[in-house]
């Protein structure tokens, strides 16, 4: 299999010092695994590499003592687990490790979220780094295709995604299956094993209705009534959606102007494809009528990408007032505005709102586009 080197790969090993833990939080078959192994093979110093899905790994780690994690690393002083969520107070034993095992470095990955970084926030405080991995970037692929090959591509990406097993695959048939299997077999797998939630439909119903609706304010009371189900419980699935890396939050910028809306929220996916394959829909974008939804979810995924790999700690929102006036995507960063547009068809005009200008005057404004959005989601 053709590994495609991946952004954070040089983070993670930058970030792996003694007495210190690096962590790798990501959804499902985005390539955690496979970065580890690649990091590890250019590796020169003796390593342990565990899978805390394994039982024997998980009962291995049970007596919570200094003598039993020495015998278990010898002289080992890198420790890698794979899937640690699935290790119990895996947070606290590597709390105990760090402390009493001299130049130990750790490196821990997991799908589950809510689950790992809850285990390991409090107890790691102070001895962590924490990197989020995406499927692949436009900022990886340009390592491997040229711009043109980049732009022929982009169609597929808008409807296919970029899971990195699909590169492995020839057929758009063969991607379709994979991307149904995902959504099906892994997608839902961390949240219908939470606290015992089983409403399978109820909570499919509910991503679907975020997909068809991607790029639009979200009513939560309004979905409610539709599911018949309560706010609160909309709430918490749209909570557990983005801890599993499903979908994001972005909210409504505002600086207390009274036009200004930011009550409701927008959400988007991290994969167009799993958005696709929700809505199972992979029609090629001549037949379409969300081709603008494709563009603005595809857009904001691989911004979110570009920002985290390069370390931006940039706020996004977006931007809307009670007489329609909006802007896409806001990003403030050192006091600084930015404002982008986002446009599929490259001839049409757009002009900064007004209010916006009259508000925000030392900000910027950027409309993107098909003819120069590589500069936005990779440099």
């Amino acid at each position: 299999m053709m590994y495609i080197h991946r952004s954070l790969e040089n983070l993670v090993r930058k970030a792996l010092k003694p007495n210190r833990a690096v962590i790798i939080l990501g959804a499902r078959r985005v390539g955690k695994t496979e970065l580890i192994k690649n990091l590890l093979s250019n590796w020169d110093e003796p390593y342990m590499l565990l899978n805390g899905d394994d039982q024997m790994v998980q009962d291995l780690f049970e007596p919570r003592t200094q003598t039993n994690y020495q015998r278990l690393l010898g002289n080992t002083r890198f420790l890698i687990i794979d899937e640690a969520q699935s290790i119990s107070d895996v947070g606290m034993k590597l709390k105990l490790m760090l402390d009493t095992i001299p130049n130990l470095k750790v490196l821990v990955s997991g799908s589950s979220v809510f689950d790992l970084y809850n285990q390991l926030g409090e107890p790691l405080v102070g001895r962590k780094t924490t990197f989020s991995i995406f499927p692949l970037s436009q900022i990886e692929f340009s390592n491997t295709e040229n711009v043109l090959e980049t732009n022929q591509r982009l169609e597929e990406r808008l409807i296919l995604g970029s899971y990195p097993e699909l590169q492995q695959l020839s057929s758009k048939e063969e991607k379709i299956d994979y991307l149904m299997e995902i959504v099906n077999s892994y997608l839902l797998k961390d949240i219908l094993a939470f606290e015992g939630i089983r409403k399978r439909d109820v909570i499919v119903s509910l991503l679907r209705i975020i997909a068809f609706r991607v790029g639009s304010e979200i009513s939560i009371e309004g979905i409610a009534n539709e599911l018949q189900i309560g706010k609160a419980t909309v709430d918490k699935y749209l909570d557990l959606f983005s801890k599993v890396f499903i979908i994001h939050k972005v909210t409504g910028f505002s600086r207390n102007l009274d036009n200004e809306i930011t009550k409701k929220n927008k959400w988007y996916f991290y994969d167009n494809g799993i958005r696709n394959a929700l809505i199972n829909n992979f029609n090629g974008l001549n037949l379409r009528d969300d081709q603008g939804k494709l563009w603005e979810n595809y857009l904001i995924s691989e911004r979110l990408k570009r920002n985290e790999y390069q370390r931006s700690h940039a706020s996004h929102y977006f931007w809307r007032t009670h007489t329609k006036q909006e802007i896409d995507w806001i990003e403030e960063q050192n006091g600084t505005l930015t404002a982008f547009e986002f446009k599929w068809n490259h001839k049409k005009v757009i002009k900064v709102p007004m209010l916006w200008r009259k508000s925000y005057p030392e900000s910027s404004f950027e409309v993107i586009h098909t003819k120069n959005y590589l500069d936005f989601i990779t440099s």
